[in-house]
């Protein structure tokens, strides 16, 4: 049996989890900063920190106390390395470090991205896939399409070329006045809305299988707002979007059931077009925009493939997932250096963790 403790603090989520042999959750354990947040509207970077610094020594030991196990059960410890605030990141990294040189254990700095691939690994009734397998992470500060051939081996085909996917759920749930996250404040706005009743753009991007949601996002400014908004992009759009006020006429529901009609046909047609041209046989969503119950429903209808995709309290970040990503980078030898560093920006892709 193979025992990891991992430490997940990339944004606004204080984790840590027990994970033996990249499958079995012993502890998973999650203090929310949604409350702290809620009232700017968005993740307040300094504020995430400061939470995380005061939470993290009391998370651990909860993980190990549900675990009903001590450090010397343990095989390895692990931590997400980045990508994320890179505030967040330092207060994992450094409590993470800090447990290893005090108990010997082996540190491993693990991808936050190749963590939302594993939460898959991590449901109940998961089987072994036959690679390769397209991966589509959708969240709300990264929205990227991998390959992936085999364990800890990625090709990054395209990703958001702006806004991600739940980056831009947040900024519209935030214009409709609607409550922080976005994301499920939307779609259960949406449940009586007419996805019909606005004809929302789905981006077309240079690249094939890139995505875009600016424009998108720009369009719903625009048909909702009192005021015709600022043109053109930058600080000028962002200061129309924080003063802007909704006509009367609105009906909140209808906007949210055609923006997300629109977000969801976006992911869907690249995806599609994606495992089309690589032969996958299955495609894996993962992410917390990948609760979204109309993204699952049209990517599962539009493919003749497996789809994929983690329970809902595995879609958002959470350590668990981490534990499971390490478990795979352990047995293949992997091992982090104490004087490792927090990386805010970390693709994941073949060379993942070169030097």
């Amino acid at each position: 049996m193979t025992a990891i403790l991992a430490i997940e603090t990339s944004c606004d989520e204080t984790a840590a989890a027990v994970v033996t042999d990249g499958r079995t959750i012993r502890s998973n354990i999650v203090a929310s900063q949604v409350d702290l947040h809620a009232q700017y509207g968005g993740v307040f970077p300094e504020l995430a920190s400061r939470a995380h610094a005061e939470t993290i020594s009391a998370v651990v030991e909860r993980a190990m106390r549900e675990a009903d196990m001590t450090y010397a059960d343990l095989d390895a410890i692990a931590v997400t390395q980045g990508p994320g605030l890179i505030g967040s990141l330092l207060v994992g990294v450094n409590f993470a470090k800090g447990l290893a040189l005090a108990t010997g254990l082996p540190l491993l700095g693990i991808n936050h991205l190749e963590g939302h691939v594993y939460s898959l690994w991590l449901a109940p009734d998961f089987s072994e896939p036959e690679f390769p397998i397209l991966a589509l992470i959708v969240s709300g500060g990264h929205s990227e399409l991998l390959i992936m051939r085999d364990h800890g081996v990625y090709k990054r085909i395209g990703g958001t070329i702006d806004d991600a996917a739940g980056e831009a759920f947040d900024k519209v749930g935030r214009l409709l006045g609607l409550p922080f996250p976005g994301g499920p404040a939307i779609e259960r706005a949406a449940q009586s809305g007419a996805h019909d009743a606005y004809d929302f753009p789905r981006a077309k991007t240079a690249g094939a299988y890139d995505l875009s949601f600016s424009g998108l996002k720009t369009a719903v400014l625009r048909a909702v707002a009192r005021q015709p908004s600022a043109s053109g992009q930058g600080r000028r759009q962002r200061r129309a979007e924080k003063r802007a006020e909704l006509r009367d006429d609105i009906n909140i529901s209808d906007v949210a059931a055609a923006f997300q009609d629109a977000l969801t046909d976006a992911l869907m047609t690249t995806s599609c077009r994606a495992a089309r041209d690589f032969d996958v046989n299955a495609v894996y969503l993962a992410g917390g925009v990948s609760a979204n119950r109309l993204l699952r429903e049209k990517l599962s209808a539009a493919l003749a493939l497996p789809v994929r995709y983690p329970p809902l309290w595995l879609c958002t970040d959470n350590a668990a997932m981490i534990a499971a990503a390490a478990y795979f980078r352990f047995h293949a030898g992997h091992r982090s250096p104490l004087d490792f560093e927090a990386r805010a920006s970390w693709r994941l892709s073949e060379d993942v963790y070169a030097d």
